[in-house]
């Protein structure tokens, strides 16, 4: 046989490798070296896997619609405001409490279709910057972030700063006479209404494909 068809040996001594010793077939630099990288893999995934987990966990969350009852119809009207506290999250006290502010419809400025959700409006106190909380100021008319100079109209339009989409909103219902508030929902500055998205996170144009949703399964 030629060598150029020779098997070479699989021992590190045959073939002349440096500092080889006799029965080995990998050298103890090539081990370590694999060694190193094999463990610097396991440094990395322990990293990256529960970051990971945490990013694309909203993706697969899915949340049930409990309506509460926040008052009685005739406690809001439509010219103000009325702020309501309500559970989101259950078991864990006031962390899991937040706030709406709370008007009837009026037909002369909210000019999105109505329908059995909307009837009363409840929008959310959480800017859509940061998550700053955001007050409603009756004087003028508007709401106002205090951390980094949020501005939403009445209907929680933004009207200046960073935030970039209006106010998120709560369901709400009307039944026996009292003003249910249940899931929140997210709505780009037309107020077409999607599922739930984070602060920063843009509904308009390529936005909306941008953010990954929130999979629900909301009992309306």
């Amino acid at each position: 046989m030629s060598d150029k068809h020779k098997k070479s040996s699989p021992y590190t001594a045959d073939r002349g490798m440096p500092g080889a010793f006799e029965g080995e077939t990998v050298t103890r630099r090539r081990f370590m070296n694999v060694t190193a990288q094999g463990l610097g893999g396991v440094a990395v995934a322990a990293f990256a896997l529960p970051a990971l987990g945490f990013a694309i966990g909203p993706v697969f969350e899915r949340t049930k619609m409990q309506w509460q009852d926040i008052g009685a119809l005739g406690d809001f009207n439509e010219e103000d405001y009325i702020p309501r506290v309500f559970t989101i999250v259950n078991g864990i006290g006031e962390a899991g409490k937040t706030t709406a502010y709370v008007r009837l419809r009026n037909p002369q400025i909210d000019t999105e279709t109505e329908d059995q959700y909307n009837r009363v409006i409840a929008i959310s106190t959480r800017c859509n910057h940061l998550g700053c909380p955001v007050r409603f100021t009756p004087a003028a008319g508007k709401f106002l972030c205090p951390c980094h100079g949020g501005v939403y109209d009445f209907r929680g339009l933004r009207e200046g700063g960073p935030p970039v989409r209006p106010l998120d909103r709560f369901y709400t219902r009307i039944e026996d006479g009292k003003v249910l508030v249940g899931a929140r929902y997210s709505v780009n500055s037309e107020l077409r209404r999607f599922s739930p998205r984070d602060p920063g996170q843009p509904l308009d144009g390529i936005g909306q494909y941008l953010y990954p949703a929130r999979f629900s399964t909301p009992e309306k």
